[in-house]
């Protein structure tokens, strides 16, 4: 056990960075499906897929002083985002069928996100859960946030089932974890946790409640 432990401590920045990557192309393609149903040329979905894709880790850094920002300084990102809206634009009409793959796929980004922010700040302050909590879940809801803005909708973070508290959810384990247990399971742990509470919240429409008005 210690054996493998110590392996995949060894490959961890490369396991982050794929799926970075992964959370990167999987809010690029809610970003593009976005655009397509507001009925937006090809730029505007190149657009919106980027602003989906990056926004959220452009937002933490830039908060947190790294500069420049991964994104910026990692061009890999950038051609994602920009290949992933070219595909979704050009093969819309087969890959529409398959959305519930996507949104899955965009409640596994939300925790890798999440546990990527959560690292983050974990990595420059500490276990200080503030931080941890600020950073993983802007990481995890700004780019969606920025997304609905761009095309004049409510963000579905305010409004519909369990998304930021989701994040919230694995912010927490992960802090649990990470100063009792080896970082690789606090975060394997962060992920899954963030990412089941958010599949489980779509299955069941799980939402907080919301204030009277009448």
């Amino acid at each position: 056990m210690a054996e493998i432990l110590s392996t995949v401590n060894f490959y961890y920045p490369q396991i982050i960075l794929i799926l970075d990557y992964f959370g990167t192309v999987a809010f690029a393609v809610t970003g593009s499906f976005k655009a397509i149903e507001q009925k937006s040329d090809l730029v505007g979905v190149v657009i919106l897929s980027t602003v989906a894709g990056l926004s959220g880790g452009l937002i933490r850094d830039v908060l947190f002083g790294r500069f420049p920002p991964t994104a910026i300084s990692d061009p890999t990102y950038f051609i994602l985002t920009i290949s992933t809206g070219f595909v979704v634009f050009f093969l819309y009409h087969k890959i529409k069928k398959h959305w519930d793959v996507f949104l899955k796929c965009d409640a596994i980004g939300l925790g890798v996100f999440t546990i990527i922010g959560a690292t983050m700040a974990y990595s420059i302050f500490g276990p200080n859960l503030l931080l941890m909590t600020f950073a993983g879940i802007i990481t995890a809801t700004g780019g969606g946030i920025l997304r609905d803005v761009f095309v004049n909708e409510v963000p579905i973070v305010f409004v519909r089932e369990l998304y930021a508290t989701a994040s919230f959810g694995g912010v927490i384990v992960f802090y649990i974890l990470v100063i009792t247990m080896d970082p690789i399971i606090a975060a394997i742990a962060g992920i899954i946790t963030a990412t089941g509470i958010r599949l489980l919240a779509m299955k069941y429409n799980w939402n907080l409640p919301k204030a009277r008005i009448s």
